[in-house]
């Protein structure tokens, strides 16, 4: 299973956000310094979220931009991704892929689009629940569809990654609800990739036993709750 690190940017800083809300907000500084200690640490990829381009309160291009130069593993970029220009820029500034959420559940056909430029593996969708309780719009919004609805829907659309995360769970270091990771793992047929509540390692091994492809740290990093090298040893 993959371990993959989360940088969030907002103001340029690294920060993390209890259940996604900007109130609630913890800095973690440089995101520099974060990301050169994940990879001295042996992660192999990471996962970088522009939450000001997701809230549309601005961007993080000058942070990402840094990170870039510094960076010797690969990175996915989330975060307000909803045009095909956006989503241009975000392979351009060197994403081995762009991750998509509020435009999957809304715009079908523009999601179409998407994967006919990057390719199915250039784009990765997120599946942002409460639970299986869809929401987008840097989950302010719930959206009115069934999550295992959507599953079918971009599985035949030619959709070949998902990133599930549970809000209720992300950011609180409350661990994992792995009755609602395992109805997506059962619904889902590729590369699935889980996060929202990581808060110790028997995380990490129950998603193991569920047959997760990959895991996204966040909190319990930072706050020292799991120790990448330890988990990359275990997992």
């Amino acid at each position: 299973m993959l371990l993959i690190p989360a940088l969030d940017l907002k103001g340029g800083q690294a920060v993390r956000l209890l259940e996604g809300d900007p109130a609630r907000e913890t800095p973690y500084g440089d995101p520099l310094l974060a990301a050169l200690r994940f990879q001295e640490e042996g992660a192999r990829y990471l996962h970088l979220v522009d939450l000001d381009r997701a809230l549309g309160t601005g961007n993080n291009r000058e942070a990402l931009l840094r990170l870039r130069e510094v960076l010797r593993v690969p990175f996915e970029l989330a975060g307000g991704i909803r045009t095909l220009e956006a989503l241009q820029e975000a392979l351009a500034l060197g994403a081995d892929r762009a991750v998509v959420g509020t435009v999957a559940v809304k715009d079908l056909a523009l999601l179409e689009r998407m994967l006919s430029v990057a390719g199915p593996g250039r784009l990765a969708v997120a599946l942002d629940a409460r639970g299986l309780e869809v929401v987008v719009a840097g989950w302010r919004e719930r959206a009115p569809v069934s999550a295992l609805d959507l599953l079918k829907t971009w599985a035949a659309m030619g959709v070949r990654t998902l990133i599930y995360t549970d809000v209720r769970r992300d950011g609180t270091l409350l661990g994992l609800d792995l009755e609602a990771v395992a109805r997506v793992r059962e619904a889902w047929p590729h590369a699935l990739i889980a996060g929202g509540g990581i808060a110790g390692l028997g995380d990490l091994l129950a998603l193991g036993r569920l047959g997760v492809e990959g895991a996204i740290l966040g909190k319990a990093l930072y706050e020292g709750r799991i120790l990448l090298r330890e988990a990359l040893e275990v997992v």
